[in-house]
């Protein structure tokens, strides 16, 4: 997540709307000279239908170990516009005994039989009449062996098609990681940088039924951590406030004790301790079962002390308690700063959830300075990460609903934000009814 911080520049996207078509009627079964042919790994581009509940049937080497009739796997790859696409198995398949697969396209099947290790065969012909993504649905018929082929990729090939196809070409930088955990999304706030701002405000909703397990809904980021409400499983939800250390390293048992962060004080019943894997820092976190649906208010505070540090205070406001919850107060060493580079984001951190989209809402942003006047923010440049900023995945999008900035990502829908768009809220001016004093 760390790279959240520091990626903020995006290539600049044509928007359209997509919708898939197939048609069974082509009779043609190759491609002679294809103008555009692709080979589609299954490994960063298919989904099984257990998500998380999966045996790990999808592993770097696309699908394998596959045994479960019920499991069905989908494929996705995008296309700029229309065209005729053929789909073939690539020779990597490996077989075990005889066995029967049905291919999906928009509701039109093809079944093939599988009888042979090592040969590629070509499943059909498939036209598709819009721009969109193209989900290649994967379900097993019948079987001799003990586990139905395993399919390592699928050619994608076309004579009438010359544009661009989005897809995880490849596992360069983990990206079979990334690209199915889907695309970051960022709102990055404009505002001035010559203010000292001590204190900053944020409000978030999680529409009902976005609150997907692996999701991660970070309200208020800063130049040096992030503030925000995660879904860990079924049954544990958290409110996580972390600070980055100085150091740059993936191993928090490696950092100096002059670049560590230190815990001034923390909220009951609240998780501290360090981090690493994406960088490394101090994290705290709240397991706190909080509502889709529901409006939940953050506040931070981050001032310089004498010493070449600075201190990050961070609260959640809890409207099933009625009040403000400390969540926890690290130093951080080697900077002397008041807050900056203010943001929010979304992202799903768990690969096997990125077939689905999520969705949150941000409302009423305000920052104090160290004088206390508050100030309304409006306005805010919406980006992506790696992921997109590649185009190997471009169901990512941010505006307006209703009033309040939009972040929505995962799932594959079609109708995407062009990177760097400024995106205007109206003033609500309703300033936050804070006394400092009394906070935990």
């Amino acid at each position: 997540m760390k790279n959240l911080f520091y990626l903020f520049l995006a290539s600049v996207l044509v928007p359209f709307s997509a919708v898939a078509k197939a048609d069974s009627s082509i009779k043609k079964t190759t491609i002679g000279n294809p103008k555009n042919e692709i080979s589609l790994p299954l490994g960063g581009n298919a989904y099984s239908s257990k998500h998380i509940d999966g045996s790990n049937t999808i592993t770097e080497n696309g699908i394998e170990n596959w045994t479960d009739s019920k499991e069905v796997f989908t494929a996705y790859f995008r296309i700029a516009k229309a065209g005729t696409f053929q789909i073939t198995v690539e020779e990597s398949v490996e077989v075990f005994g005889k066995s029967e697969l049905e291919f999906s396209i928009n509701g039109t099947s093809k079944k093939v039989k599988f009888d042979t290790t090592k040969k590629a065969i070509t499943i059909g012909n498939w036209k598709i009449d819009k721009a969109g993504y193209v989900a290649i649905k994967i379900k097993g018929i019948s079987k001799t062996g003990n586990q139905f082929p395993s399919i390592n990729r699928l050619t994608i090939s076309s004579e009438d098609y010359d544009g661009k196809i989005a897809y995880v070409p490849n596992d360069e930088g983990i990206f079979y990681h990334w690209g199915r955990r889907g695309p970051s999304v960022h709102l990055n706030y404009q505002v001035p940088e010559t203010t000292n701002i001590e204190w900053y405000y944020n409000e978030v909703t999680i529409p009902v039924n976005e609150d997907k397990i692996g999701s991660y809904f970070m309200a208020n980021g800063f130049g040096e951590g992030y503030f925000g409400i995660q879904v860990n499983s079924a049954t544990e939800r958290r409110i996580l406030f972390s600070v980055w250390s100085p150091f740059n390293t993936d191993d928090p048992k490696s950092i100096p004790e002059t670049h560590k962060i230190k815990m001034l004080k923390k909220g009951e019943n609240v998780h501290t301790g360090e981090f690493g894997s994406e960088g490394s820092g101090g994290q705290s976190y709240l397991r706190y079962n909080w509502k889709a649906g529901t409006t939940y208010k953050f506040l931070l505070h981050g001032i310089p002390q004498n010493n070449n540090s600075t201190n990050y205070t961070a609260y959640f406001f809890a409207p099933e308690l009625n009040k403000w919850l400390l969540i926890a107060s690290f130093n951080r060493p080697q900077i002397n700063t008041y807050l900056k580079r203010f943001h929010s984001f979304l992202e799903n951190f768990v690969p096997e959830q990125g077939d689905l989209s999520r969705k949150v809402l941000f409302n009423n942003q305000w920052i104090c300075d160290d004088k206390g006047i508050w100030t309304e923010i409006n306005a805010a440049r919406f980006t992506t990460d790696n992921t997109g900023v590649k185009e190997y995945r471009m169901d990512f999008a941010g505006g307006l609903d209703k009033g309040s900035f939009y972040l929505k990502d995962g799932g594959f829908f079609n109708n995407y934000t062009t990177p760097k768009t400024i995106i205007t809220r109206p003033l609500n001016n309703k300033k936050p009814e804070i006394n400092f004093s009394n906070l935990p």
